[in-house]
């Protein structure tokens, strides 16, 4: 099979630009109209025309662009942020001190959102309400200038009007019935989704190496690439990744993808830094309620903030019925997640791989809550560990790693289909 069976799940389509300038004065998120027509090309960002400035009752923003793209504005609590999402910009040039202030404005993180899109994400020192929003285009040089009036409100106030608006071409798949799986043929190849963790505007963790900045998320995305092309190549697996490039995926929208695609497997991979106990070695893991060890509660805890720094609000994404019934579905998932997990560890050290002391470990890892796909989570390595790191970045170590995740998901495979009759009693 070749490589081309390793597709997006997932691509976002761009907006229609239209020929409207908006000057709003809301403190309501919404959907803010687009602001250019006929202009194609990237946008970029013009660091010398974009600044924030305190004033006496807020924070005015200002955002320099090199021609009008459509764009969306609203508010996310706890913490209080703005979030500002565009068709796709490119940010070279711009530092995030550009748009941090004294008194307004505590931090600022920006990138790719979804294919075509780029979110930036202002952290507030306090809650602030959109007063305005208004952006200009130059009619002869095309140029645009994005202002953004920040005023102080009450935390009431803040929280009542704040929330991502709703709109299908951002938010997550429609939901679907849970309906049975249909038998497979046990000579049929099974559809393993797999999780580059990070992109985008999450980056992950990050290491310096020989001068040069190393990322988390463009490391698994590499190894995401090449295990997929083992796993194809084998004849017993077909694979889709969650993305296939460098852009943010919510760790809620990575699970929806594997059930649009009707997944049989999901592998998350990872590649964190963590000074506790001088971490090392690969680690797999499965749901669980509390984390095994204060080493993965960490973990945990790292994992879930790029949702928060991208903007995405899960706080509302299940209620207790809810819980309860996927907790019953669990309940023939979960063994098969254990010893699918037990198997990557047995395969991962026939290849005589550089294992955690404690390979196989628990944790409340939100990628794994799916309730009716076996799943599970491996921390490849450690940027924090200079062997790991320099392991990441071998290409013969990679192949290693990857033939023993092959290795341990044949043997799963073999295994689950004489057992999974007997779990379901």
């Amino acid at each position: 099979m070749a490589l081309a069976a390793l597709l997006p799940l997932f691509i976002a389509a761009p907006l229609a630009a239209q020929d409207t300038s908006v000057a709003t004065n809301t403190s309501a998120p919404e959907v803010i109209s687009p602001a250019a027509q006929g202009f194609s090309g990237l946008a970029r960002i013009e660091p010398q025309e974009t600044r924030a400035e305190d004033r006496r009752s807020g924070t005015d923003i200002t955002l320099g662009l090199s021609q009008g793209v459509p764009y969306r504005l609203f508010t996310l609590d706890a913490p209080p942020r703005v979030v500002l999402d565009f068709q796709e910009v490119d940010w070279s040039g711009l530092g995030e001190q550009a748009l941090i202030t004294e008194d307004g404005i505590t931090a600022a993180q920006f990138g790719t959102y979804v294919p075509g899109w780029s979110r930036l994400v202002l952290a507030l020192a306090r809650p602030m309400q959109i007063e305005t929003a208004a952006m200009d285009i130059d009619p002869v040089t095309a140029a645009a200038q994005l202002s953004v009036a920040l005023r102080e409100t009450t935390a009431e106030e803040f929280a009542a009007t704040t929330g991502a608006p709703r709109d299908a071409r951002w938010d997550l798949p429609a939901p679907t019935p849970m309906i049975a799986r249909e038998a497979k043929d046990s000579l049929a190849p099974l559809l393993i989704v797999i999780d580059p963790g990070h992109g985008g505007i999450d980056p992950g963790a990050e290491a310096f190496l020989q001068g040069g900045l190393v990322q988390e998320k463009d490391l698994m995305l590499q190894f995401a690439i090449e295990l997929g092309e083992m796993l194809v190549r084998s004849g017993q697996f077909n694979v889709q990744l969650t993305r296939d490039d460098d852009y943010f995926v919510s760790l809620e929208r990575r699970i929806a993808l594997a059930h649009q695609a009707k997944a049989d497997l999901f592998l998350s991979l990872h590649a964190d830094s963590l000074s506790e106990g001088r971490a090392h070695g690969t680690t797999v893991y499965t749901l669980s309620d509390d984390a095994s060890d204060a080493a993965s509660a960490t973990l945990v805890e790292r994992q879930e903030r790029g949702d928060l720094l991208a903007g995405t609000d899960l706080s509302k994404a299940d209620d207790r019925v809810t819980d309860v019934l996927l907790d019953l579905a669990r309940v023939e998932t979960h063994p098969r997640s254990q010893a699918l997990a037990r198997a990557l560890v047995t395969g991962l050290k026939s290849q005589g791989g550089a294992m955690n002391r404690r390979p196989l470990r628990e944790a409340g890892f939100s990628v794994l809550k799916s309730a009716d796909i076996p799943s599970a989570l491996v921390e490849v390595g450690f940027l924090s560990s200079p062997r790991d790191l320099a392991n990441l970045m071998d290409p013969d170590w990679r192949e290693r790693t990857a033939r023993g995740i092959l290795n341990g998901l044949l043997s799963w495979r073999i295994a689950d289909e004489e057992t999974r009759p007997l779990v379901r009693q």
